[in-house]
């Protein structure tokens, strides 16, 4: 029988806070990996990875430590999946991913908080400052051309230079949200949309719905970490 603690983790996790429209979002997107792969079947770890992509992201931008649990099955699978259609970026930032969100998981604890208005618990957001932003973006720009340089010289990359375009933002990405800062979401928001053509130039159209979605969720994740953040003192 679940104990007292664990309903109280789960009510905090998955039901406290959650509004009607936030339950329809995570519906739609559950929905539309369904249709898809209906419409365009493929193999099974597709419709696993579509899943539990649509479920970590959407925690995650409710500030959700379970983010965690659904994100390393999505890194896992899509991980497969990249490796086979000879995506070598994607699997390599994958793998990244992996090992980062080992770290998140303790990062994302230590500024952990439960909100006794709703009862529901999530991430404490924080901001980046100008200065950084600059940084991130250079960064963004010239390793992404020296990657997809990289790609097209030394390996059978089916895509390089947008293989490359879409994981080497991705790094900072990552990063900025195992630390908490809202503006992973600017960056998620651009590699979702490199990633849309990507699959779509694969014939993957499973995977193309999934970061479809994930650039409105980007949206929606922007808007809540920001309210997150302001509340915040640390800047």
């Amino acid at each position: 029988m679940m104990t007292t603690s664990l309903k109280q983790v789960l009510y905090r996790e998955f039901l406290a806070g959650r509004t009607w429209f936030d339950w329809l979002f995570l519906l739609s997107g559950l929905a539309l990996q369904v249709l898809v792969f209906w419409l365009a079947p493929s193999e099974p770890i597709v419709i696993v990875s579509g899943l539990s992509g649509i479920l970590s992201v959407v925690l995650c931008a409710e500030g959700k430590i379970s983010y965690y649990v659904f994100g390393f099955l999505q890194v896992v699978t899509y991980l497969i999946i990249s490796f086979r259609q000879q995506l070598y970026a994607e699997v390599g930032i994958n793998v990244f991913y992996f090992v980062t969100m080992i770290w998140g998981v303790y990062n994302w604890w230590k500024r952990y908080h439960v909100d006794e208005q709703t009862g529901s618990s999530e991430l404490a957001a924080r901001k980046l400052t100008a200065f950084w932003w600059v940084v991130f973006i250079v960064f963004s720009i010239v390793g992404s051309v020296l990657v997809g340089w990289g790609l097209s010289t030394f390996t059978n990359d089916s895509d390089p230079y947008l293989d490359a375009f879409s994981a080497v933002p991705a790094i900072i990405a990552q990063m900025l949200l195992v630390m908490g800062y809202r503006e992973q979401w600017f960056f998620w928001f651009l590699i979702d949309m490199f990633c849309v053509w990507l699959w779509i130039r694969a014939g993957n159209w499973s995977i193309a719905a999934l970061y479809a979605f994930w650039s409105i969720n980007c949206i929606k994740g922007y808007i809540h970490w920001t309210s997150s953040a302001n509340q915040n003192s640390e800047i």
